[in-house]
């Protein structure tokens, strides 16, 4: 049987063998909607939470619109234009609007890259469109710290605005539960020393921290402490489905909107599976976020619930871009140089993590299940050393290794990756 995986912009195909007792995972099927722009111009005129949007505009000056990096396929193209529309025609001057790149740590999009994040000339040519900086000091407001110690700076640019809105798109995520909404502003907006302490493994190994986990996620409740900081934001939250059409969008107050979001979202990313699997294969979840060995760590932690320990969990990656961040990079080699128990003992004590070691403790969470093997021709040789997954050149046959050696022709197949999220509800 063919199985298309979400790979780069083109997708990998994989042939099965018929005999095989494979098991694809998918989202459910989804409602899409019929007329995005209508549904957005509705949800605008009738927020959850808060007053229209023409209203909330009334005696207010400014306002800054974030939206999320190239990493997010968010439809801002057909989002910002309706949003700003709105915004201008209700009393704002275009000149006094920002749109800011939430990139948190990530390097800026600037050029072709952030017309394609923007997904509309209009919206390049009519108001400010600005990357945030992490490591500009001087691009940030102090505004204290939160109960748990965090210290909190955020880019000026948003906190200043006279209306505050983060455009988000709701998936899964691996750390906060559910991605949008408060995310967009911590890590998007804030400050390397604030994202440097939010990711710190004194949090993140605490419990309920993981995908799909809102309720008792303490780094979901730091993260609404951080907002509730800046004072009153809004938020339009979009859904998709596999195909990246738009299956839902609302507006209204940042974390109101954002639950009623989840709420429709997870019927359709959570999937029940029955028992676990000794051999399971993920993605990365495709183009954009398969531009980089740093976002594939979270299409492995996504199936984590159904591989069986001791088992193998194959992905397909395309890494144009390669590893990630020098820092990245740094961490990973230090994981390789000393070894899981010891990477982990020397980060737990410490109130910041370094720049990008998140990931690296993420991949020590999996790797801990089973065995991690990784499709990504286009890392060299130096940069597979340093992922720390045993290198795979030709799926097919070495997925049917992994099936002759546990004896068990059952597998499970995930092609949207980290966008859906498998738990196990029997154990054979």
């Amino acid at each position: 049987m063919y199985v298309t995986m979400s790979y780069g912009k083109t997708g990998l195909s994989v042939d099965l063998p018929e005999d095989w007792d494979v098991t694809v995972i998918r989202k459910k099927t989804m409602p899409l909607l019929e007329d995005p722009g209508k549904a957005l111009r509705k949800a605008l005129a009738n927020p959850v939470a808060a007053p229209s949007l023409t209203d909330l505009v009334k005696g207010r000056r400014t306002a800054c619109i974030l939206i999320c990096d190239i990493t997010r396929p968010v439809p801002n193209g057909a989002i910002l234009p309706e949003l700003l529309k709105t915004i201008i025609a209700s009393g704002i001057n275009p000149a006094d609007i920002t749109v800011l790149v939430a990139t948190g740590l990530h390097r800026p999009n600037e050029g072709e890259e952030l017309r394609e994040v923007v997904g509309n000339s209009w919206v390049l040519d009519t108001v400010k469109v600005e990357n945030h900086f992490a490591r500009r000091d001087e691009d940030h407001v102090d505004l204290g710290a939160t109960k748990r110690g965090t210290p909190v700076k955020l880019d000026r640019r948003f906190v200043e605005a006279d209306l505050r809105i983060a455009v988000g798109l709701v998936e899964p995520h691996f750390m906060a539960g559910y991605s949008a909404g408060r995310k967009v502003i911590t890590p998007g907006i804030a400050h390397a020393d604030t994202i440097r302490s939010i990711h710190a493994a004194r949090i993140l190994e605490q419990q309920g921290v993981a995908n799909c986990i809102v309720e008792g996620n303490p780094l979901h409740q730091e993260l609404l402490e951080i907002a509730a900081m800046i004072g009153e934001c809004f938020a339009v939250n979009a859904v998709i489905d596999e195909a990246r059409k738009m299956c839902f969008i609302n507006f209204g107050e940042l974390q109101e909107s954002h639950l009623r979001a989840v709420s429709f979202v997870r019927p359709f990313a959570e999937i029940p599976v029955n028992g676990r699997f000794r051999t399971v294969v993920t993605s990365a979840a495709g183009y954009p976020l398969d531009k980089n060995y740093y976002q594939a760590v979270k299409g492995m932690a996504a199936p984590i619930d159904i591989l069986e320990p001791g088992g193998n969990l194959f992905i397909v990656s395309e890494c144009s871009e390669g590893i990630g961040s020098t820092e990245y990079a740094a961490c990973q080699k230090t994981l390789i140089d000393i070894g899981a128990d010891a990477f982990m003992s020397r980060i737990l004590p410490k109130d910041k993590a370094d720049i990008d070691e998140w990931e690296t403790e993420m991949q020590v969470k999996v790797a801990r299940v089973g065995t991690i093997h990784l499709y990504s021709p286009c890392l060299c040789y130096a940069e597979m050393g340093l992922t720390g997954t045993v290198p795979v050149e030709s799926l097919v046959d070495e997925v049917r290794q992994s099936v002759e050696a546990s004896g068990d022709k059952r597998i499970a197949i995930i092609p949207e990756g980290p966008y859906v999220i498998p738990r196990c509800i029997t154990v054979p």
